[in-house]
């Protein structure tokens, strides 16, 4: 059981960000919660250690610790990478560090920020603009489209009925047919871009792992042969409300993406897919923060995301494969927003990783 912080210091265990309170010689005297995650190691262990030899080069660090304890200035930002506990020399972390003041020369605030984390924020806040910019464009986009789609389309029949009983009369009435049945495709997909923003939801008691159990086993009934879909679940997540059907096609949607995208390795017999479920803790979604969070990791050893679309794979009408419609995954961030939660992805060649953040109570 880790140790309970020193008096004053309890604040800190509610940030996101790694904090320790050092001696100007380096000596830890606290660590933060985000600290001891991050680090791998006990608030105990981490206490009475020197700071300064987690640093790959601590040589920055030293002189602002001893400029800032000797008032030269009140507070120093710089990059530097961190090394996480006993792992060797290349398991670096890059960091912003942030050096301040505290009512005692005797005592340093550092304050430790993951480069990756920051990037990560700035990349949701995008998508969170994106997706509300697009949705709003959805929504005009397609209530434009359905009126002269339904004049189109009943002008076809009123043709149709009004053709003559000429040689020409079944090759007019066969065109006729292909302008109906082509406004009735595009009156389908009008409405499947629409129906995420009009359903309302069935709330209920919802249990991660009940969904990824439902999901695995459409999928692997899907592919029954050459595809693995591991389970790697945190068992102590806590039911949340949500609308359990809803959140069953949006992980589908993603699940299914990633056995389409592993069409090779199905082929081999080498394909894996594995469902990943985590709690978060002090997690900041659309501008909100909340204290605990579960993570739902999709994490596939398929080709990845092709680069070119990379940023832009939560758009309608963008896919990176023949045939796609491009819907899928928008309708799984439309569905993770009304949830209050979102969906990012991390992806390279070998390894993709979509990860569904949700709040919980």
């Amino acid at each position: 059981m880790n140790e309970h912080p020193p008096s004053g210091y309890e604040a800190f265990d509610l940030l996101a960000t790694m904090v320790a309170v050092v001696r100007p010689d380096g000596e830890c005297l606290f660590a933060n919660a985000a600290f001891e995650s991050v680090m791998r190691l006990s608030r105990r262990a981490v206490q009475g250690l020197n700071l300064f030899d987690w640093f790959a080069d601590a040589t920055r660090l030293r002189e602002t610790v001893a400029a800032v304890a000797g008032n030269a200035y009140s507070s120093g930002r710089f990059d530097a990478q961190l090394r996480r506990g006993a792992r060797p020399h290349e398991d670096l972390l890059p960091v912003q560090v942030i050096v301040s003041q505290t009512d005692s020369p005797e005592r340093v605030l550092v304050e430790l920020i993951e480069n990756a984390q920051q990037a990560r924020q700035d990349r949701e806040e995008r998508t969170l603009d994106q997706v509300q910019a697009t949705k709003e464009l959805i929504r005009n986009l397609a209530h434009e489209i359905k009126n002269p789609l339904g004049g189109i389309r009943g002008a076809a029949q009123l043709l149709a009925l009004e053709l003559q009983p000429t040689e020409l009369g079944p090759e007019l009435e066969e065109y006729t047919q292909v302008i109906v049945h082509e406004a009735d495709r595009l009156q389908s997909l009008v409405d499947r871009l629409l129906a995420p923003h009009r359903r309302a939801q069935v709330v209920g008691d919802v249990n991660i792992h009940e969904v990824c159990e439902r999901v695995r086993s459409l999928i692997l009934a899907e592919y029954p042969r050459g595809l693995q879909v591991l389970r790697d679940y945190d068992i102590s997540l806590p039911d949340f409300r949500g609308d359990r059907e809803q959140l069953i096609q949006a992980v589908l949607n993603i699940v299914q993406n990633a056995a389409q995208a592993l069409q090779v390795q199905i082929a081999e017999g080498s394909a894996v897919i594995t469902l990943q479920t985590r709690v978060a803790r002090q997690v900041t979604i659309g501008k909100q923060r909340w204290r605990l969070a579960l993570e739902l990791h999709i994490q596939d050893n398929g080709p990845g995301v092709p680069a070119e679309i990379r940023d832009r794979i939560f758009y309608p009408l963008v896919s990176g494969r023949d045939g796609g419609t491009g819907l899928g995954l928008t309708l799984a961030q439309t569905i993770a927003q009304q949830h209050q939660g979102m969906i990012d992805c991390d992806s390279e060649p070998g390894r993709t990783d979509f990860r569904i953040t949700l709040p919980l109570p």
